[in-house]
């Protein structure tokens, strides 16, 4: 997953269900990371523009999915930015920015309508040599839901799964109260908060431009990338964070809608049942959807609140 996850899990079968918990997210990293040679992804990649590659239900209803959210977005969401992922670096030890000409030629090889799937037998493949598929912008709340169920399973009623950002808040507190959750400050260290939201058995899941990034003359360089010019995102937006039911649909409007900037991004979201959103803008303006606007509270002043548009 390349984060830190935390799980908070009470009740009789707490420590049974953490252990599932933690063995179905090993077994989906184990399928979906690009940083496993022996993922079902890598050896996806692999075979770009040559043959296709049978997939296990997980890892083909992700991809499924992303080819979806791609659509929706308009291709704000494509899980083939690898080339430029891999171009970039960032959070390697090769991270750097390239010049506008490697950009360009690997700009060539993103196009999510080059993922060419067959559901009746459950193969992907990648239609030009050298292309590669990166799920990390939507693996992470697959996930989520993934242990979601793995708790209700164990009758477990009352929880908090964080994968790094990615958080899933399960029933209420034992107190009977709903979770109360950080909106991290994107312009602070993790873990300071600029409000809290009130939420029970939802999705919440931010992106910002302080999770992964490299600062070279001046410049903070993140690892949001616009597939349509190859550079980190710069909408205006610092952080997005989606409230949702699935945690996979929060995970891929996150980023898609970090990618579209405030005016498309709201846009999106009230155009799809049940999902919330705040915008962070980069004059410390925070706008909030009209579904959370009784649940969110903002604790920073050095924002300014604006309720939707």
């Amino acid at each position: 997953m390349g984060t830190v996850i935390q799980f908070k899990v009470y009740g009789k079968n707490a420590e049974k269900a953490t252990t599932e918990a933690v063995k179905r997210v090993s077994d989906i990293d184990k399928k979906m990371s690009v940083n496993i040679q022996t993922s079902e992804v890598s050896k996806l990649n692999a075979k770009a523009g040559v043959s296709r590659q049978k997939l296990s239900i997980d890892t083909y209803s992700v991809i499924e999915k992303s080819i979806a959210y791609s659509k929706l977005t308009g291709g704000a969401l494509d899980a083939t930015i690898e080339p430029i992922v891999k171009l970039w670096g960032i959070g390697t030890d090769k991270e750097r920015v390239p010049s506008k000409t490697e950009i360009n030629e690997k700009l060539k090889l993103v196009d999510y309508k080059d993922i060419i799937s067959d559901k009746k037998n459950s193969t992907i493949m990648l239609g030009r040599t050298n292309q590669a598929i990166d799920l990390g912008a939507i693996a992470k709340g697959y996930t989520a839901d993934e242990v979601k169920k793995v708790l209700l399973s164990n009758k477990i009623s009352s929880a908090i799964i964080n994968l790094g950002g990615n958080v899933y808040a399960l029933g209420n507190k034992l107190d009977g109260t709903s979770w109360n959750i950080g909106i991290q400050n994107p312009l602070s260290t993790r873990g300071e908060y600029l409000g809290t939201i009130n939420v029970t058995d939802k999705s919440i899941v931010t992106s910002g431009n302080y999770e992964r990034f490299f600062i070279k003359d001046g410049v903070r360089y993140h690892h949001i990338f616009d597939p349509k010019n190859g550079y980190p995102a710069d909408k205006g937006v610092i952080s997005t964070t989606i409230v949702s039911d699935k945690s996979i649909d929060g995970d891929a409007l996150s980023t898609s809608t970090y990618i579209l900037g405030l005016d498309k991004g709201l846009k999106l979201v009230e155009s799809i049942k049940g999902v919330e959103a705040i915008f962070i803008t980069n004059d410390k303006k925070v706008y909030v959807t009209p579904g959370l606007k009784d649940s969110f509270e903002l604790t920073d002043k050095e924002f300014t609140y604006e309720k939707g548009r």
